[in-house]
């Protein structure tokens, strides 16, 4: 397939958009690469492995009120500078971070892991907020600029070019972790812990001045996205109805069952990922030496998530969504991730090299079709489902889905120890069995909906 292609008619300011957005999103991600892997490995070495399962149950509480806060904020404030405010708190607050881990006593120096040392809760929690807040905020912001046909032919290269971000800050930090060097004072673990997050929070500082140069540069009828829902928009707000409340979002979500298909979709992914993540982090654990090891292990397999995920949006994703459409491509992600669970049941599970490459490659199935779908199912909706909705399914909804699985695993994990591998094979097997069985159904009917509400021009959200 020739990329070029997807240009063809495309003016001078879609180009911009898209070389803006993509410019955004490659420090958006390029940041949360890094972060999101260091999160796992510092609470295991601060805290302890043990109480991994309960930080992302307790995770989905504690985000409550930055939820609240959130959809506070989005009543108030611009759209692109509701983002520019999140990755300018988010960069600051990684900042010092940065310099907590080096602390003596809170930091990675104190080899004593405990439940008590707070420092490792709270950065667990801060780092769990990336994805609602930055991440999720990021797409909100594009799917509010962006027309169901842009989102068709530009959201693949988009995610593709986040990925080369992500890549290439995965394989830094995997190669600084190897230590293939030679120094005559060379690093410690503590302080390349350090300099990687401090990396990354600066990165995550260049989101504004991205964005506040597309402001500039783009005219504003350039931004509109979808024409319908910008017009409903400008006539509530000329009546002065457009403010909803902190709660609406919440009230949309379990109302409108076309956003509560967008929570299952989210759900399923995130139950089985925990799963599989947490098995994956045992074993990378044990052949661990210490925590520098365990992090050059994860920046590893994250490096080929994004490689993957770099080709398949390329080669896969543009040309699934012009042949098939999103209805047909919303089925291909569950039936893709449920044939790569049956490899990992058949071939063995713990077995290390079979674990992380279903682990590798369901992700970036999940990056490179799953977002760029998704997140256009969000177009054909109204601000408070965007941005609202979508904060309590990106963080109170993900966070619940990633409880379910670790509730999931400590059940599992009793089976194991109680009555062997074999019942404990056959009960994850059930389980996984019964989620791909759900997320199909959900895809099909999800499709169907938005395939009608395109087509029709209608608004998924007025008068709910």
């Amino acid at each position: 397939m020739n990329l070029l292609k997807i240009f063809d008619g495309a003016d001078k300011y879609e180009r911009l958009k898209l070389f803006y957005l993509s410019g955004a999103f490659f420090f958006v991600i390029a940041a949360y690469s890094v972060m999101r892997e260091l999160k796992d490995s510092i609470f295991i070495y601060v805290v302890g492995r043990s109480y991994l399962p309960t930080a992302k149950i307790l995770s989905m509480i504690a985000l409550i009120p930055a939820i609240l806060l959130f959809s506070y904020l989005v009543d108030r404030m611009r759209r692109y500078k509701l983002l520019c405010a999140y990755s300018i708190a988010f960069s600051l607050i990684g900042l010092v971070c940065a310099y907590c881990i080096g602390n003596s006593v809170i930091g990675l120096d104190n080899t004593a892991a405990s439940p008590n040392r707070w420092f490792g809760w709270f950065f667990f929690f801060f780092i769990e907020g990336y994805s609602p807040f930055i991440v999720s905020l990021f797409w909100a912001f594009a799917n509010s600029i962006s027309s169901p046909k842009e989102t068709k032919r530009y959201y693949p290269l988009m995610v593709a070019g986040s990925k080369v971000g992500g890549m290439f800050i995965a394989a830094l930090a995997w190669y600084f972790f190897s230590c293939h060097y030679n120094l005559t004072a060379p690093i410690s673990c503590t302080a390349k812990h350090q300099i990687i997050v401090t990396v990354s929070s600066l990165l995550l500082m260049c989101v504004p001045l991205v964005i506040f140069s597309m402001i500039k540069t783009i005219p504003g009828y350039r931004l509109h996205g979808y024409e319908a829902v910008y017009q409903e928009e400008k006539a509530m707000k000329k009546a002065g109805v457009e403010k909803t409340g902190i709660f609406a979002g919440l009230w949309l979500l379990f109302r409108v069952p076309y956003v509560m298909g967008i929570f299952g979709m989210i759900f399923f992914y995130e139950v089985l990922n925990v799963v599989l993540s947490y098995q994956r982090l045992i074993i990378a654990d044990r052949a661990a030496t210490d925590i520098g090891g365990l992090s050059c292990s994860l920046f590893e397999q994250i490096f080929f998530v994004h490689l993957f995920t770099v080709i398949i949006s390329l080669f896969g994703t543009t040309y699934l969504l012009r042949r098939y459409g999103e209805r047909k491509c919303l089925l291909f992600i569950p039936i893709a991730t449920g044939i790569l669970i049956v490899i990992f049941m058949i071939f063995g599970t713990w077995h290390w090299h079979v674990l992380t490459s279903v682990f590798v490659l369901m992700r970036a199935i999940n990056y490179a079709v799953s977002y760029p779908v998704r997140e256009s199912l969000y177009v054909p909706t109204m601000k408070e489902i965007k941005f609202k909705s979508k904060s309590w399914i990106d963080s109170f909804g993900q966070k619940f889905a990633k409880s379910f699985g670790s509730t999931f695993n400590n059940m599992a994990e009793s089976i194991y120890l109680t009555y062997g591998a074999n019942v404990f094979i056959s009960i994850e097997a059930a389980f996984f069995g019964v989620l791909i069985g759900f997320w199909i159904l959900v895809a099909y009917l999800l499709g169907r909906r938005y395939s009608k509400v395109v087509t029709n021009n209608e608004i998924i959200g007025i008068g709910s």
